[in-house]
């Protein structure tokens, strides 16, 4: 039987650090513990949680908080080019990013070291150094809270886009993500063209997927703060996709701007690029501030409210309004 604990702190369960608790808090292992205290959803405010790592609480959570925790890792279909594996979806990211570079499986090496649950990774459509997290998965499993039904979604169903899918749009709130199928390859086509990341590679020698994934994890700690040293949530802002007019504007002003095509019609901005020019990088606003590394970053020095840090976003995404007329979109949910 599944523990319902009121009056729950959630610091440890945000890695944005925000210190506020939820009523009721649940953390289920299984399918029928998740069934249980799903029983409980029409009395009050339900939220769905993962890894924490990309949510903003703003005050404390009048309602019942529900953590899946379903774990497990397991070969569905394996053939000479590729291998079918099901994930939990209250297995962490990075610990299944390690398990398939260790078995010498391809694809979701350039995203290793991003924090949160795989069960969140197709909701936000995660993704770094080239690499989306649509590109490798096969099929996303479900449980529908209208019927208690479990049912699944192709890939193509899932109507994946830049940090979008259906289940931030049409299916939000209307289901629970159990499980993951991604199709990873026994000999994949390595992706390091991205930003520095092939310069890294080479200072260690050969490519292989190790080494990839230690590049990148290199970067990434070389760049972002740690969230068990400085709260924080990642990337704060979607990197804001504009037409091509656009950009050359922008670009007449500031001949080193950042861009990434899209299509034939539209790039894609760097948001901490943007962020940077408008001179936010590094700033502090009381126990909220801006990460002196990356200006897409925002950070809990210490006793940062969520309105704290969502106020500073405000400012920032007015800012960068006001001087680009490019409006930012933050990453984060916001609750």
């Amino acid at each position: 039987m599944v523990t319902i604990e009121e009056n729950f702190p959630l610091r440890q369960y945000n890695t944005l650090g925000i210190n506020v608790s939820a009523r009721y808090f649940a953390r289920a292992e299984n399918l029928g513990e998740i069934k249980e205290v799903l029983t409980h959803r029409e009395c009050f405010p339900f939220y769905i949680i993962g890894g924490g790592s990309n949510i903003l609480f703003t005050r404390d959570y009048n309602g019942l908080i529900l953590q899946p925790a379903i774990k497990g890792i397991k070969i569905t279909g394996n053939d000479h080019e590729q291998c079918m594996v099901e994930v939990g979806a209250g297995e962490n990211w990075d610990d299944f990013v390690m398990w398939a570079v260790s078995n010498n499986l391809g694809g979701i090496e350039n995203l290793s070291l991003i924090p949160g649950s795989t069960g969140s990774s197709p909701i936000q459509n995660i993704g770094a150094y080239g690499v989306e997290v649509k590109d490798v998965i096969e099929k996303v499993n479900y449980l529908d809270l209208e019927t208690f039904e479990l049912t699944s979604l192709s890939n193509s169903e899932c109507n994946f886009g830049y940090r979008n899918s259906i289940f931030k749009t049409h299916l939000k709130n209307k289901v629970i993500i159990t499980s993951v199928i991604f199709r990873l390859k026994h000999y994949p086509e390595y992706n390091i063209t991205y930003g520095n990341l092939q310069e890294e590679i080479e200072k260690t020698g050969d490519i292989s997927l190790e080494r990839i994934r230690d590049a990148v994890i290199h970067i990434r700690r070389s760049r972002l703060p740690d969230p068990a040293i400085i709260g924080n949530a990642g990337s704060f802002f979607k990197n804001p996709v504009v037409d091509k007019i656009k950009a050359g504007e922008i670009e007449e002003q500031y001949d080193s701007m950042p861009s990434f095509p899209v299509s034939e019609t539209q790039v894609k901005i760097p948001a901490g690029w943007l962020i940077e020019k408008c001179g936010w990088k590094g700033k502090r606003a009381g126990n909220a501030g801006v990460h002196e590394k990356q200006a897409l970053v925002l950070v809990n020095y210490g006793n940062a409210t969520g309105e704290e840090i969502k106020n500073l976003a405000m400012e920032i995404k007015e800012s960068v309004c006001s001087r680009f007329m490019i409006q930012l979109e933050p990453e984060v949910n916001i609750v």
